[in-house]
């Protein structure tokens, strides 16, 4: 039965479709913290719908692919680790509302804390959420990821596992969630499957939450395997988002690459579905990396646009990328510490083409 007793003042929205090593580091938290304390009493960013997209948009672009005007457009932001900057001042340098946390894992017996180690409520990722939202945004917890420990994989059965997501959607009175399943709990047929089932308790007990799922991709398009057991189970998420970079280094157009990629996936999700290829479209999402790959790919602000243009022409679900915390130039050589990107940029560049796509 739908739940009664969500947190108010953050209502659910409509649906408009018939979805390296991660260590906390102590100097980067109490940066964060600063950072977030003074967010909290700065000049909030006006609302998204008073805000025209910036000159770059993608021509008859409209705010609001999904759910509620800029949720499509959310990166990652993350406070463990990538010296983490004021997400309020990506805001007003960007038009950005939205932002992807990332990581809600496993604490110790199925208990979601941020990285495993922070707790849920009441630290500096609270703090985080709190100022996001008093100047106009909202956030959308990312659960999974890289590297655990997963609640996915600790969780002992979907049940338990769609509890700790429902105790996260709770402690926030949220409006959207990410699954990021990659890995060992994507290979895992069994862990599959408890996502599936946990994702469907979800939905059931929450209908206005949105649904994304976030998984691998190689350069024709994702593997079958999770999107057929959804569909077969019944499970329908309101976004796709395959992660299409890491091909192996040999791409040079990434934009390119990308979009051979998304076209793989959307033909999984027609096969799957039985979506029309509009209704694939709008249940896929593109989640890609700025700058310097793992696996040395680069992938620059002409790519982004590519990617953008073409997100906008199909009004894909989500469109967002790894991550806010990299979309800086690197002083010095590129350090793979998740803080710069390795290409040439000012601050927030990658992040203001996606915004420019209006989506």
């Amino acid at each position: 039965m739908p739940r009664q007793d969500r947190p108010v003042g953050h209502p659910r929205p409509l649906h408009h479709h018939s979805g390296s090593p991660f260590r906390p580091r102590a100097a980067a938290l109490a940066l964060c913290s600063a950072l977030v304390c003074a967010a909290l009493v700065a000049t909030a960013v006006p609302p998204a719908s008073a805000t025209a997209p910036g000159a770059g948009a993608v021509p008859g672009a409209a705010a609001g692919a999904l759910g509620s005007p800029g949720m499509a457009v959310a990166p990652y932001f993350y406070n463990g680790w990538g010296d983490p900057p004021d997400p309020v001042a990506v805001m007003r340098a960007t038009g950005v509302r939205w932002f992807s946390m990332a990581f809600v894992l496993d604490g110790g017996g199925c208990d979601p804390q941020w990285d495993g180690t922070r707790p849920l409520t009441g630290g500096v990722d609270q703090a985080t959420v709190d100022a996001v939202r008093a100047a106009g945004g909202d956030v959308i917890p990312s659960f999974g990821g890289g590297r655990g420990p997963y609640l996915e994989t600790g969780c002992p059965d979907a049940a338990a596992l769609a509890a700790a997501y429902l105790r996260v959607i709770d402690a926030y009175g949220l409006r959207a969630i990410d699954v990021d399943i990659e890995g060992a709990p994507y290979a895992d047929a069994g862990v599959r499957r408890k996502v599936v089932d946990a994702l469907k308790t979800v939905k059931a007990d929450d209908p206005g939450i949105v649904e994304y799922v976030t998984f691998p991709s190689g350069g024709d398009g994702p593997d079958a395997p999770l999107v057929e057991q959804a569909a077969a189970a019944g499970l329908r998420p309101d976004g796709w988002s395959i992660m299409p970079f890491d091909f192996g280094g040999t791409e040079h157009d990434m934009g390119a690459a990308t979009i051979r990629a998304a076209e793989g996936l959307a033909r999984v999700l027609r096969s799957a579905y039985g979506y029309d290829a509009d209704d694939a479209y709008h249940h896929m999402g593109i989640s890609s990396e700025n700058g310097v790959t793992g696996d040395g790919e680069a992938i620059t602000q002409v790519d982004f646009r590519t990617v953008a243009a073409y997100a906008a022409r199909h009004r894909i679900a989500r469109l967002t990328f790894w991550s806010v915390n990299r979309d800086r130039p690197c002083h010095g050589a590129y350090r793979t510490d998740d803080t710069c990107s390795g290409v040439a940029q000012r601050d927030w560049d990658f992040t203001k083409v996606l915004v420019d796509s209006g989506l």
